[in-house]
């Protein structure tokens, strides 16, 4: 993964390049389109004060040396360090390109800020394409306020968006997770016939519409996004997906954690270099190898923690096997997260984002022993309220954990509370899986009827026939099991926080599932609770 020309510049304001005019309020929503301004219109939060930019907007300049730039797609918004002022923007060309700008305001105030963008590349490993990823930091924003934006490069047309930033302290918003998604298009086989991406279904593309009726402030991608490490074409697929989600991701971050099927041969020492390419993260990691692997940023009172997983658990699950390749470092991290996150008196709710996961009662990948001895004790030191996750294609939940099973070799979380419907995660943490984000191969038809769950404690020390790591299973009790979708494949989870009133008072987070139903993608609530805990300001 190398760097082309570029760096990602503070946002400058009122930049001399250009018609130094600001474009009117409009003009901007011409720009964007109808889909554009009513996202702009219709926050998703009532809207505070605008806060000023300066007026002198400078314009894009289609010149005839110019002529045959390649067009800007898939644009997509990821969170910066700091969501109440920071946001990149993203997008995606075949090409080299000149001057890859981003240009951003308010409705009130016009485009009067730019930010230059820096440009990643990658070369796809079985192809030998060049991928040119550009993204724009946008810094200097004010929290919970609307912006508008277009990005380009000489000789394109821009294209655009609208987002709003996250709040600063308690106040309330919505966010939703799922994982497991995969993209939604055609693309060629082996043989040269047509084929469908990897894993694609309907519900590909009815999810991304149910996230927009939503209109959350941000989305975790819980792993596995487009399954590109099983398509021939893997670059047409990383386009279709952002094709695909850019329907939302332009208009919200999508937060993502990379998955075992992140994972591709022959793209960096790890297999991911192309998602390391296509998103910019909050990443402190100062190995770039490492860098955005694994991230937290925090909105309003809540603090998020995005895993890569495949460091940590037993499951040899992608194209190359790097269990334990951060040598320690991603615990490190997490430690250190959670340990500050509980401490602070702004921090509430503690949310950690990743694919595999720590509990399931279906007949599928099982639960991960590795997760449960690295993670188990942290999330129960540190008091984490809730983990949402994937890789298994349906939707479960379990009670309240904390600790252990006296005596379980498979470490079986104990739940410390029967609770479903109003659960105090005071007590213990929440896990959801959500891996029903469009995914062709579901199991939610393979939940175990006898009250059992399967757990992967061991791995081979040499691949199979399978090219895979062959995992050995041990059978538990789910006594933590607590809801399950046996009916529904496709859906995803929404969250409200209701901050609370006052310093200790309780503060909740509101949580609905919804199905994305065949065969028209339409939503229904399958169920609706309810996580509280006490604020951390009335500590004494």
């Amino acid at each position: 993964m190398t760097a082309q020309a570029g760096t990602t510049d503070e946002a400058s304001q009122g930049s001399s390049e250009g018609v130094g005019k600001g474009v009117s309020r409009r003009h901007a929503l011409g720009l964007l389109g109808t889909a554009g301004a009513g996202a702009a219109i219709t926050p998703v939060l009532a809207a505070g004060p605008a806060q000023a930019a300066p007026l002198g907007a400078p314009a894009f300049h289609i010149t005839p040396d110019s002529a045959g730039a390649p067009p800007v797609q898939g644009l997509h918004l990821t969170f910066g360090a700091d969501p109440s002022s920071q946001m990149t923007v993203s997008w995606i060309t075949d090409q080299p390109v000149n001057r890859p700008v981003v240009h951003y305001g308010t409705l009130e105030h016009g485009f009067g800020s730019s930010a230059k963008a820096r440009t990643v590349t990658y070369v796809d490993g079985t192809s030998s394409r060049t991928v040119y990823v550009h993204h724009a930091a946008l810094n200097r924003l004010a929290p919970n306020t609307d912006y508008l934006y277009f990005a380009g490069h000489e000789g394109t047309t821009p294209d655009g968006g609208a987002f709003r930033t996250a709040p600063r302290g308690r106040q309330p918003f919505t966010f939703t997770s799922f994982g497991d998604q995969s993209a939604p298009q055609v693309t060629w086989a082996a043989d040269g016939t047509v084929a469908l991406d990897a894993n694609s279904t309907p519900a590909t593309k009815d999810i991304v519409t149910g996230i927009e009726q939503v209109a959350p402030l941000f989305h975790l991608l819980n792993g596995d996004l487009c399954y590109a490490n099983l398509d021939v074409d893997r670059v047409r697929t990383w386009n279709n997906f952002f094709a695909n989600n850019s329907r939302s991701a332009r208009f919200r971050p999508w937060m993502p954690a990379a998955g075992n099927h992140e994972i591709e041969k022959a793209n960096g020492p790890l297999g991911l270099g192309a998602y390391q390419s296509y998103f910019t993260l909050p990443s402190t990691e100062t190995d770039a190898e490492l860098a955005g692997l694994w991230y937290a940023f925090t909105a309003g009172s809540v603090r998020v923690i995005v895993l890569q997983n495949d460091d940590n658990c037993l499951q040899d699950g992608g194209d190359i096997y790097i269990s334990g390749y951060s040598g320690g470092r991603q615990l490190a991290f997490l430690e250190k997260e959670l340990r500050a996150a509980r401490a602070s008196r702004d921090i509430d709710w503690i949310v950690v984002a990743m694919h595999q996961v720590m509990i399931s009662s279906s007949d599928a990948n099982g639960a991960d022993l590795g997760l449960r001895q690295k993670y188990g004790p942290l999330f129960d030191r540190y008091g984490v309220d809730l983990v949402v996750c994937g890789h298994e294609h349906n939707y479960e939940r379990s009670l309240a954990v904390r600790g252990v099973v006296t005596g379980s070799e498979t470490l079986t979380p104990n739940p410390v509370s029967q609770a479903t419907d109003s659960i105090d995660t005071g007590l213990g943490t929440v896990h959801m899986v959500l891996g029903g984000g469009g995914v062709s191969g579901t199991t939610n038809q393979k939940f175990f009827t006898d009250g059992s769950a399967k757990v992967i404690t061991s791995v081979s020390a040499t691949p199979g026939a399978n090219g895979k790591r062959t995992s050995t299973y041990t059978k538990e009790q789910a006594v933590w099991s607590g809801v399950r979708d046996v009916e529904h494949p496709y859906g995803f989870a929404a969250f409200t926080v209701d901050p609370g009133r006052h310093a200790g008072d309780t503060t909740r987070m509101h949580v609905t599932y919804y199905n994305v139903n065949k065969p028209h993608g339409e939503l229904s609530v399958f169920e609706t609770f309810t996580l509280r805990r006490k604020r951390s300001d009335g500590k004494v």
